[in-house]
């Protein structure tokens, strides 16, 4: 069985206050793109193969494959209910440590794939829970449409917001943002306007409304990311901010914006953009 695990942009984020078990409630809206890695899971029932064999292409990862997400789901599940020995080749096209949830996808989509190659019948909310349980924002691709969260980004609503037209353009340079660094730089307060309000605004409103708490941080640390949110305002993006802790950067135009443009003006950074 093959599926293709797609990344996610944060519409704005809020980090409203720090909680006492040392992390932070957020608001945003997490809303799918269709950039997307490929996930492959085949059943094996070859004597003495391990339980959970992975292989990954096209990214490097540090420590054993035990722990990557994709295994965790796996093992996650396996506590739980009987599953067959698999197979499971990755190949990344998402990047990594760019705020566009790629190892979440991973893992969620793995979860869905092995609910049904073991015809477990798990339904959306069940896998949620079990999604919770590997990362923050993994619940949100199981079912996988806007969703505004709260909480530490766990806490689903479905979201109105709809880019369907928009060009989404991606830009990642080579620059790795720590998100625990990231949040501890951030001061943590309720924002003036709730995200739910400006989120259901047409787009070309949400320049100057919108915001990414990460963004004043990180920007002061890295000055070289702030212009490349600056370039993409002047290639006439409506509106454009950093996804997640970063580092990789999102414009919404309403026009279409071919690859060749993105990277001509982005030379060395990964670029993608595709019409929505």
């Amino acid at each position: 069985m093959v599926t293709f695990p797609n990344a996610k942009i944060n519409l704005g984020l809020d980090v409203v206050e720090r909680r006492p078990d040392g992390y932070h409630n957020l608001e945003t809206v997490f809303y799918p793109i269709p950039l997307e890695d490929i996930l492959e899971i085949t059943t094996t029932d070859v004597s003495g193969a391990p339980d959970c064999a992975f292989t990954m292409h096209n990214a490097s990862f540090e420590g054993s494959n035990d722990d990557n997400l994709v295994v965790k789901a796996y093992r996650i599940l396996a506590a739980d209910h009987k599953l067959p020995k698999v197979e499971m080749t990755l190949y990344k096209n998402i990047p990594t440590g760019a705020g566009l949830g790629g190892g979440s996808a991973d893992a969620a989509f793995a979860l869905k794939m092995l609910n049904s190659i073991a015809g477990l019948g798990l339904s959306d909310d069940k896998l949620e829970e079990y999604a919770a349980r590997i990362g923050a924002d993994c619940a949100f691709f199981i079912r996988n449409t806007p969703a505004y969260a709260t909480g530490i980004g766990n806490i689903l609503a479905p979201a109105t917001c709809n880019l369907g037209g928009y060009t989404i353009a991606l830009v990642k340079p080579d620059i790795h943002i720590s998100t625990k660094d990231a949040y501890s730089l951030v001061r943590p307060a309720a924002p003036e306007t709730p995200l739910t309000g400006i989120a259901v605004m047409p787009v070309e409103e949400w320049k100057g409304r919108m915001k990414n708490d990460f963004e004043k941080s990180v920007f002061a640390t890295h000055p070289s990311m702030e212009k490349i949110k600056e370039k993409l305002y002047a290639m006439g993006a409506v509106y454009a901010s950093m996804s997640g802790s970063g580092s990789a950067f999102f414009g919404i135009f309403n026009k279409e914006l071919s690859l060749d443009k993105l990277q001509e003006h982005f030379p060395g950074m990964f670029c993608w953009s595709r019409k929505m």
